[in-house]
């Protein structure tokens, strides 16, 4: 099913991936649909034969599963090459809304996707850039840094559904809520969320949503999910022949890639059949097991339980730096990250740079007997 995951590790054992934060493995029904487009040819959009109307049934299949994976509207589906690239560019928009003494609110356990475009926005308008701190007992929003940041002059909120570092899962609702209390528009960073949850952009009542399918078992692509009215506020940053409608395709920059859409709609498929459900329940079990025996010797960077979190844990290794417990386990077949994962803010807040911490993350794919390899090499570590 995911072909990738047959590697020998460079122990000569499987190899083990846990490091799906940074980038999930593909099953072989994404690998079929994007080689079958390069095969069936090649051609854009719009034209009178054949091929072409087949790129324009790839697209609105595209759309339509996006729209099913993240709760927004065909039509409000703006793609792109990644979610950074996505969010620099629409916040190029938003800076044209912003006036001096505007303020845009920020927090510090976001990836620096979800802060270094609303700051360059901000500072480009003269507008004034509110933080949000985290505590550092539990690395969770602080809801009184929180509330705090809000005021009637606040245009903008900036926060993530899940910590890419440490895999906390703020109170979402709760802080959309609030933020609509004032006005201001919500952006959510759901780029890690995606590989555990099922997203409902309109459900929660955010306006902008941002991930990417190569981190949910798809190619690399970006996906943002933006609200009409939103969109429609905002002018578009494109060239004249560019369409105009639907709204989200304005926000789009030159051709797509056609044969990564068609991946795309095969990954959601792929998660559809197999259900959210068993998904969490899986990951659920994975995480539990991985708390439970963690070694003494290991310092966790978040919460200790299961419960408002996904199974993505940062932590170190007592007296050994982070690349070099990456390099033992890579030499026991065992891939996990190090260093900050863009993930600057919270990584400074917990005093942990330069070196960052090691980040090993669980999906659906991995088994109990991975967690158990990595148990025991962080024991030897």
């Amino acid at each position: 099913m995911f072909p990738a995951l047959s590697r020998a590790g460079e122990d000569g054992r499987p190899a083990v991936f846990v490091d799906a934060p940074g980038g999930s493995q593909v099953p072989d029904t994404v690998i079929d649909a994007v080689t079958g487009h390069y095969r069936r040819g090649l051609s854009n959009t719009h034209g009178a034969f054949a091929t072409s109307r087949e790129t324009d049934g790839i697209i609105a299949d595209a759309r339509r599963a996006a729209a099913d994976q993240t709760g927004a509207d065909p039509d409000e589906i703006v793609f792109g090459p990644n979610a950074t690239t996505l969010l620099l560019h629409l916040s190029r928009s938003f800076a044209k809304t912003l006036e001096p003494g505007d303020e845009v609110v920020v927090t510090r356990l976001d990836h620096d996707a979800n802060v270094r475009p609303w700051v360059l926005a901000a500072a480009d308008a003269g507008a004034t850039v509110r933080w949000v701190d985290v505590r550092e007992d539990d690395v969770t929003i602080d809801i009184g840094s929180f509330e705090a940041a809000l005021s009637p002059r606040t245009k903008l909120v900036a926060f993530t559904l899940a910590s890419n570092a440490v895999g906390t899962i703020p109170p979402a609702a709760d802080l959309v809520a609030r933020a609509k209390e004032v006005g201001a528009v919500v952006a959510v960073d759901a780029v890690h969320l995606a590989q555990h949850r099922l997203l409902d952009l309109h459900g929660l009542g955010a306006d902008l949503l941002a991930c990417s399918p190569y981190k949910f078992f798809g190619p690399h692509l970006g996906l943002g999910a933006v609200r009409k009215d939103v969109l429609e506020a905002w002018r578009p940053y494109k060239v004249r022949p560019a369409a105009d409608e639907p709204i989200g395709v304005s926000f789009e920059t030159g051709t797509l890639a056609h044969e990564l859409l068609a991946g795309f709609v095969a990954a959601v498929e792929y998660i559809h059949d197999l259900g959210w459900n068993a998904i969490q329940a899986h990951e659920r079990a994975f995480g539990q097991r991985f708390l439970d025996g963690l070694p003494g010797s290991c310092e966790l960077y978040g919460l200790e339980s299961m419960d408002s979190r996904v199974p993505t844990f940062a932590f170190r290794v007592d007296g050994v730096a982070p690349r070099e417990v990456a390099e033992r386990l890579a030499a026991r077949g065992i891939a996990v990250w190090d260093g900050d994962y863009y993930a600057v803010e919270v990584m400074t807040r917990l005093g942990l740079q330069p070196e960052g911490a090691v980040r090993a993350g669980f999906v659906h794919y991995n088994t109990f007997e991975e967690v158990d390899r990595l148990l025991a090499a962080l024991a030897d570590v």
